[in-house]
């Protein structure tokens, strides 16, 4: 990533501090945006109470800057969870899952009051489908599932030498036609095998922060 594009994802990342709300548990995603998040908040841990984490490496990130990490089963409440997106539309529809962290993702999104997505301005598109779709599968399962995509016109590549914190296969699916994106999340989850898709869409984002040459950018 350039120079100007890693500044326009601090920009979301710093604007992203602003839904914190202090004394409470925040959920935490994954990648390089949420990286530029995690060191925006680490000034201010003392705001939050503790964290949720999607993926093991944001876990060791938000410990190390001294947040405690919580168990998403110990907690009952979690109003906020901040995290990035491969593509997304102005329907707040997102592909997510180029780090791997896709099923945790989702999870965690799902127990959020509010989801606030960052991102930098490239990942705005007008129809979802150019970035490859991640999905996640039982190991056992991947040659059947790469053949039940390819009736949905999808080519899924194996993404060799990844496995997820789950134990789990990510199979990455080239030229799908995704024209109503809470559809095809419901239909490509019940293939028999699939963990879950990088679609989010059934819970899309509440809060979409964007950076840009100009600042930030937020669609709601």
């Amino acid at each position: 990533m350039s120079a100007e594009g890693d500044a326009k994802k601090r920009l979301a990342a710093q604007a992203a501090l602003d839904y914190v709300i202090d004394g409470t548990v925040i959920g935490v995603g994954t990648g390089s945006t949420v990286n530029f998040f995690i060191e925006a908040l680490i000034p201010y841990r003392n705001r939050v109470r503790a964290a949720v984490s999607s993926s093991n490496a944001s876990t060791e990130r938000l410990r190390a800057g001294g947040i405690a990490v919580l168990d998403l089963n110990d907690v009952d409440d979690l109003g906020l969870y901040v995290d990035g997106a491969d593509e997304a539309t102005r329907s707040l529809h997102l592909i997510k899952g180029g780090g791997a962290a896709l099923t945790r993702e989702k999870i965690v999104a799902a127990a959020a009051a509010r989801f606030v997505c960052i991102a930098d301005e490239s990942k705005m598109v007008e129809r979802l489908g150019t970035f490859p779709l991640p999905v996640e599968v039982i190991p056992m399962a991947r040659a059947l599932v790469t053949r039940k995509l390819a009736a949905y016109g999808g080519r899924a590549v194996w993404r060799q030498g990844v496995v997820t914190d789950n134990g789990n296969h990510i199979l990455d699916v080239h030229g799908l036609t995704i024209e109503d994106p809470p559809a095809m999340e419901s239909e490509l989850n019940q293939i028999a095998g699939v963990v879950t898709v990088g679609l989010f869409a059934r819970r899309p984002a509440d809060v979409l922060i964007l950076g840009t040459r100009g600042g930030t950018q937020v669609l709601k």
